[in-house]
C-alpha cells in the first residue's frame, strides 16, 4: 500500500519566526498520534531549511522548493543537491509550474535536476500539469505524456520518485479539478508508468494532486484509487486548515 502524502509548499511566504512556530504546532499536533499511513512533508523557503529540519522525524519530513541542476561551482544564488543532503533534506520539488512559467524551466532542465537529486539520495517531487488553454483545446493527455517523457528521460524510477499532477489552471485560483477529473489524469499517469516501466513501478509510485487543495475537498480526492495525497499551497500556510487536512487524511 502506498502511504498518503500530505505535502505543504509554502512558496515565498512566512518569516523565520512564523516558520518555527508553525512547525512546532504541527509537531505538537502529530505527537502521540499513530500516523504510519501518512507522510507529512513541509517545503519552506530555502532560508529556513536548516531550522525546520529540527522538527523532522519519522512523521514530519522537510523538502526544498528547488535545486540547481549543477553539482557545484560558480552559480551565484543557487543551492546544490549536495548542500541539501548535508542538512538532511529528504525531498525536493522540481518542475513546479511557477518555475516553468517565471524562470523558463524546461523538461530537459527538470530532468537534469531529477537525476542530480537521485545521485544524492533526495526524493524528487516532480510536477506536471496543463494550462487551461491546453485543457480546453483537448490536448491534456498529449501535454501530460510529453512532460512525463521529458522529465523522466533515461531515469530509473523506484519508490524515491513522486509525481505531482497540478493542473495549472487550478493553482492559487480557488478552482480545482473535480475528483473525477483528477482521477482521470492520475490514472493516465499510472498507465504510462506501467507501459514505460513496469507493473511494480506503476503500483508503487505515489502520485499527488495539487491545485487549490483544502479541507473541503481533500477527503473526496483521497478516496480516488490513484490519488495518493496532495501538494498543497495556500492551505498549507494556514495552521488550522493544514491540521484539518492531516486529521481528515488520518481517518481514511
Amino acid at each position: 500500500m502506498r502511504n498518503i502524502i500530505i505535502a505543504g509548499n509554502w512558496k515565498m511566504n512566512k518569516t523565520f519566526d512564523e516558520a518555527g512556530n508553525f512547525l512546532k504546532e504541527i509537531s505538537d499536533f502529530v505527537k502521540g498520534k499513530v500516523i504510519d499511513n501518512i507522510d507529512i512533508i513541509i517545503c519552506p523557503p530555502s532560508l529556513y531549511l536548516e531550522m525546520t529540519t529540527d522538527f523532522a522525524d519519522n512523521k514530519i519530513f522537510i523538502g526544498s522548493q528547488n535545486v540547481s541542476n549543477y553539482e557545484y561551482g560558480a552559480y551565484t544564488g543557487e543551492i546544490s543537491a549536495k548542500m541539501l543532503k548535508s542538512i538532511d533534506i529528504d525531498y525536493c520539488i522540481i518542475g513546479h509550474s511557477e518555475r516553468r512559467k517565471y524562470f523558463n524551466e524546461s523538461n530537459q532542465l527538470i530532468n537534469e535536476k531529477l537525476k542530480i537529486l537521485q545521485k544524492f539520495g533526495i526524493k524528487p517531487i516532480v510536477c506536471i500539469g496543463e494550462t487551461l488553454e491546453e485543457r480546453e483545446s483537448g490536448i491534456t493527455e498529449k501535454v501530460i505524456t510529453s512532460q512525463l517523457k521529458g522529465v523522466l528521460k533515461n531515469v530509473t524510477i523506484n519508490q524515491d520518485v513522486i509525481i505531482a499532477y497540478e493542473p495549472i489552471w487550478a493553482i492559487g485560483t480557488g478552482k480545482t479539478a473535480t475528483p473525477s477529473q483528477a482521477q482521470e489524469i492520475h490514472n493516465l499517469i499510472r498507465k504510462w508508468l506501467l507501459e514505460n516501466y513496469s507493473m511494480k513501478i506503476a503500483e508503487d509510485t505515489s502520485i499527488l494532486y495539487g491545485g487549490s487543495v483544502n479541507p473541503k475537498n481533500i477527503k473526496e480526492l483521497l478516496m480516488k484509487p490513484d490519488i495518493d495525497g496532495g501538494l498543497i499551497g495556500g492551505a498549507s500556510l494556514d495552521i488550522v486548515k493544514f491540521k484539518e487536512i492531516i486529521r481528515i487524511a488520518l481517518e481514511i
